[in-house]
């Protein structure tokens, strides 16, 4: 139980869990899924490493870009990243568990906010966002596939 607004989100990838891991530490693959459908991506710093920093400028459709702060927690190969988001709204913990079960890995994303008005008011856009990432990562894994 958590005092904290939860979001869960969770999804079924066919790939090890090596792979489904490398789509997130690889700076690279990173930009070409991150965030909901529309925004691009340059990643400015990536300190992948528990203390390390991760700044990422997300550009939406519209040509506004949003500047991401983030502090990487915890990093697990292959199992658990954990971060917190800082910049540029909406401070909260994202937990990010790699799950390899049959038919590959389920990647299970656990966003903790503080549970203001604001927040509340964001849930269920924040929810679809996140399936909208989890659609691009999977679009991009089948591209790094068929690549082979």
């Amino acid at each position: 139980m958590t005092d904290k607004m939860e979001i869960l989100n969770d999804r079924l990838f066919e790939v090890d869990p090596p792979t489904l891991f490398d789509a997130f530490a690889d700076p690279e693959k990173l930009t070409r899924w991150w965030g909901p459908h529309g925004f691009t991506n340059r990643i400015d710093e990536f300190d992948f490493r528990p203390g390390g920093d991760w700044r990422i400028t997300m550009t939406a459709s519209n040509g506004t870009d949003f500047d991401n702060h983030s502090t990487f927690q915890e990093v697990v190969p292959t199992e658990r990243i954990v971060f917190l988001h800082h910049l540029p709204m909406h401070v909260y913990t994202m937990e990010m568990q790699f799950a390899g079960e049959s038919g590959g890995t389920r990647l299970h994303w656990r966003m903790l906010f503080e549970p203001t008005e604001e927040t509340l008011q964001l849930k269920k856009f924040i929810a679809a966002a996140n399936e909208q990432n989890f659609d691009r990562l999977e679009a991009l894994l089948q591209q790094l596939n068929e690549g082979r």
